[in-house]
């Protein structure tokens, strides 16, 4: 295995999207295009499967280093009623574009620290985009909470407007790793949030683990995996740490490069912590994903309906999803939008009746193709090339690229398909790196992508 990590540990994407952001095609997209394609997918999809919107709360009260979001730091929440006007005359704007009501089936919010905001006024944001949609029956709300500042009138007044997952962002028990990444948040804060949250009804509890932060070593994995075994979330995200220092508004430089564990010792992090995992009884979901038989990402896996887009991991799918809030993507499944990032600039535009994207991507016929390759892969691990809609003009060649990591045994192709091997699951990043042709053809020339290891 530190051979082939040494072999196959390069700058890759995550892959929430194909194409990936940096080979967007913004030179011909255009706002009316985007509205196109959103109005299309929309007609094609509300009334079967409803749409999903991501709610984006940038604000945070103090700057964890290991995070590489847009984010405002700030301790003023005085500039909480001003954003959620911004974004539900955001909504309002969508909402005028579409011929009847949107059904929302999934909603998502995310951050920044979605807890930033008052319980009251979490309530008055949610009501409003309420108001113009109606809630599907089997609706999925979720929302990321900050053990520090989750109150239980936050789990409550979230639960009565129909939430039933959370995610708690604990990344390590480790007091020094901790300070190295400016979050520091005692066990007994998580212990407690999990079981309030539990206690109310909320039916998906999942908690957000890193390896390879600053600091970290073996024993901090073990020590945090058995204080995560005492609690027993539902679901589980145990993400390898992304060091991203050098993208513009990355606050990773709380710490040096030479206090992060190796790519080596970061995969016998992830190795460790996969198999104290299993014994636990969870199962390993996709990439980074972990869930209990009872949680519908593990059945939604087992269905072989599990999705992935800009929110990650989704247990049903959604052709179209729109992002509210500044820096929010929207896909519509034939084109991506992003907004500004700057909140000002963000609220002003907004505020003249102008729908804040700033940046997108048309997706081409191979575009589309490409992208169900790769969703096939994170989502199942397999993909195939039977149904002749499958098929494109440069498939001998990415078959080629991948060779290799057959000799390696990381996969198997026969019969018209691809699986990735139980080996093969840690780099199934880089099996999709053989299928993005857009990445062949244009190597990037700077760093914009973290380590796949």
């Amino acid at each position: 295995m530190p051979n082939l990590i040494q072999k196959y540990n390069v700058q890759g994407p995550r892959y929430t999207s194909y194409p990936t952001v940096p080979y967007w095609d913004i030179n011909s997209f255009s706002g009316k295009a985007w509205k196109q394609t959103l109005i299309k997918s929309f007609n094609e999809s509300n009334k079967k499967d409803g749409i999903s919107l991501y709610l984006h709360l940038p604000f945070c009260e103090s700057m964890c280093t290991f995070c590489g979001c847009h984010k405002r730091i700030t301790k003023r929440h005085e500039v909480e009623i001003p954003y959620i006007e911004s974004v539900l005359k955001e909504w309002k704007l969508y909402c005028a574009l579409f011929p009847e009501k949107p059904i929302i089936k999934e909603l998502h919010l995310g951050g920044g620290t979605p807890t930033f905001f008052s319980a009251h006024h979490l309530e008055l944001l949610l009501k409003g985009i309420f108001n113009h949609a109606e809630i599907a029956s089997d609706r999925e709300f979720s929302f990321e909470g900050h053990p520090n500042n989750t109150t239980r009138e936050h789990l409550q007044t979230l639960y009565d407007l129909g939430f039933r997952r959370v995610s708690f962002g604990v990344q390590d028990y480790s007091e020094k790793v901790q300070k190295a990444i400016h979050r520091v948040q005692p066990f007994e804060n998580v212990k407690k949030v999990t079981q309030w949250s539990r206690e109310i009804g909320y039916t998906s509890i999942g908690h957000d683990l890193i390896f390879g932060l600053p600091h970290q070593q073996m024993e901090d994995i073990r020590e945090t995996i058995s204080k995560t075994r005492e609690l027993m979330p539902d679901r589980l995200a145990f993400y390898s740490y992304a060091h991203v220092p050098w993208l513009k508004g990355s606050g990773q430089r709380g710490f040096k490069d030479k206090d992060l564990p190796t790519a080596e010792e970061k995969r016998q992090q992830y190795e460790l912590g996969k198999k104290l995992l299993t014994e636990a009884g969870y199962f390993e979901i996709g990439m980074d994903h972990f869930a209990l038989k009872r949680e519908s990402l593990y059945k939604s896996f087992e269905n072989q309906k599990l999705h992935r887009n800009f929110m990650g991991y989704t247990s049903s799918r959604t052709q179209l999803m729109i992002g509210l809030g500044a820096s929010s993507i929207s896909d519509s499944w034939y084109s991506f939008a992003q907004n500004v990032k700057n909140i000002e600039e963000y609220q002003h535009l907004v505020e003249n009746d102008i729908i804040p994207i700033y940046r997108g991507h048309i997706l081409s016929e191979e575009d589309l193709v490409i992208r169900r390759h790769i969703l096939n892969l994170m989502c199942r691990m397999k993909t195939s090339w039977e149904d002749q809609s499958l098929k494109f003009n440069e498939l001998d060649l990415v078959l080629d690229h991948l060779k290799e990591m057959e000799i390696d045994g990381l996969i198997d192709t026969k019969d018209n398909q691809l699986s990735v091997t139980e080996a093969g699951r840690p780099f199934v990043r880089n099996v999709c790196m053989a299928f993005d042709l857009l990445l062949h053809r244009k190597a990037p020339n700077k760093r914009v992508f973290s380590m796949t290891i």
